[in-house]
């Protein structure tokens, strides 16, 4: 259940004082939006009735005849349509900052952010994100993949992030990293060269072209296709088969001939970087699709390990 103004003091009502109301004050304040009701506090402040929402707030004089007041109450109405507009629920302002707001985001979290912050979500320029949600979805990609989320990396790039392997072993980790799997645990972990790696085949639909494929090695075929290969999302792409080899040394070994064969059998199905530059990030190794079943027929060839 919402709480609306949890943050706002609830305002004093004003000490009306029987001065004068001077003709040049009221036409000033008219001409700007507001009736003059009263003169409030000391001589220098007045009680204003706005004319758009009918509330009143109290002004200085100084600020009546040469400046143009505000109404607090219309400013409040804005904050809270404009959270609306941006999936929020108003709370109150921070009276700390005149510059900052209270929110409800829709997971039922509690944010603290700029008003000129909910503007730019407002026009579609940026969106609101949770920091207890999102703190839980890093946890989260941490966990999948062994490890603990501790906090942000002193002295790293905004991107890296503190964490924790199941070794017991601290570690500095790039989020983009974690979230691919691509590293590995400086204390237990094995490098490319000594952990088991995979000789793969994957074809590619690229738009407006024919399909191509490609032969190459990786610890983590999925990963390198999904965080490496592809230039968009988007790109139709699928791993025809794998075949596991001991050591990534080994898959290196294996590979390098495979492609020397196809090089030297079928130089006119090598297909030029230019024509798919646009969406693979790759300079070479690969192919035409007719290569496809000679591919998959060497995968085949290989032998398998036990386990694989």
């Amino acid at each position: 259940m919402h709480e609306p103004h949890l943050f706002d003091t609830p305002p004093t009502p004003p000490v009306s004082l029987d001065m004068p109301i001077h003709a040049h004050w009221a036409e000033a304040a008219q001409a700007k939006g507001f009736d003059i009701l009263h003169r409030v506090q000391d001589r220098y402040h007045l009680e204003l009735e706005c004319h758009a929402c009918g509330e009143t707030h109290i002004s200085k004089l100084y600020v009546v005849m040469n400046n143009q007041p505000t109404c607090p109450h219309c400013t409040e109405t804005s904050w809270k349509e404009d959270a609306a507009a941006a999936g929020l629920f108003w709370l109150g302002r921070d009276p700390e900052d005149r510059h900052y707001g209270f929110y409800e985001a829709p997971c039922g979290h509690q944010l603290r952010r700029q008003f000129e912050l909910i503007k730019r979500i407002v026009a579609g320029t940026c969106t609101h994100r949770c920091e207890t949600c999102h703190e839980a979805k890093e946890q989260a990609e941490a966990a999948a993949e062994g490890w603990v989320l501790l906090g942000a990396a002193p002295g790293r790039e905004m991107g890296y992030r503190s964490y924790r392997h199941s070794c017991g072993h601290e570690q500095m980790i790039a989020r983009a990293n974690m979230q691919s799997g691509r590293f590995n645990c400086e204390a237990c972990g094995k490098g490319w060269a000594s952990a088991r790696s995979y000789i793969y085949c994957m074809r590619f639909e690229l738009p407006g072209q024919a399909p191509v494929v490609k032969l190459g090695f990786s610890r983590n075929p999925q990963s390198r296709l999904t965080y490496q290969l592809k230039r968009r999302p988007d790109l139709q792409a699928e791993i025809l088969h794998s075949v596991a080899l001991p050591t990534g040394h080994k898959a290196l070994c294996v590979e390098k001939p495979m492609h020397a064969t196809l090089k030297r059998d079928h130089p006119h199905s090598m297909i030029p970087p230019e024509m798919y530059a646009p969406w693979l990030r790759v300079k070479s190794e690969i192919y035409s699709a007719d290569l496809q079943p000679v591919i998959l027929d060497m995968l085949d060839a290989l032998p398998l390990l036990p386990d694989a």
